[in-house]
């Protein structure tokens, strides 16, 4: 029932940019905070940004602050990732879901979009 379908993945170069989609049914998504996540190889999967159900205020990890810019459109129940400025360090699968996760009791994953940054 649950589900998070990710999007808009893929290699760039550094100094880029990509805008991940996600794509979210199941539950009352607009009343719901939500998030980015991401996992890099041998890596603990850590949040990234956070954006309150109305989409305001927003919160983001240090190391993308001023790059990256979560937005979301309740109407369609999707969450957009624009990431710019792009680095090596960017490089994972990112995923989307609730923050935290465990808001409907149970947790769900979906399968996440790579994002490669290399020359």
């Amino acid at each position: 029932q649950v589900q998070f379908v990710e999007s808009g993945g893929g290699l760039v170069q550094p100094g880029g940019s990509l805008t991940l989609s996600c794509a979210a049914s199941g539950f009352s998504f607009r009343t719901y905070t939500m998030a980015w996540y991401r996992q890099s190889p041998g890596k603990e999967r850590d949040l990234v940004a956070i954006i309150a159900n109305l989409g305001f205020p927003t919160i983001y990890v240090d190391s993308v602050q001023g790059r990256f810019t979560i937005s979301r459109d309740n109407a369609k129940n999707m969450l957009f990732l624009q990431m710019n400025s792009l680095t090596p360090e960017d490089t994972a699968v990112y995923y989307c879901n609730l923050q935290p996760p465990s808001s409907l009791g149970r947790v769900y994953w979906g399968q996440g979009t790579q994002v490669t940054v290399s020359s």
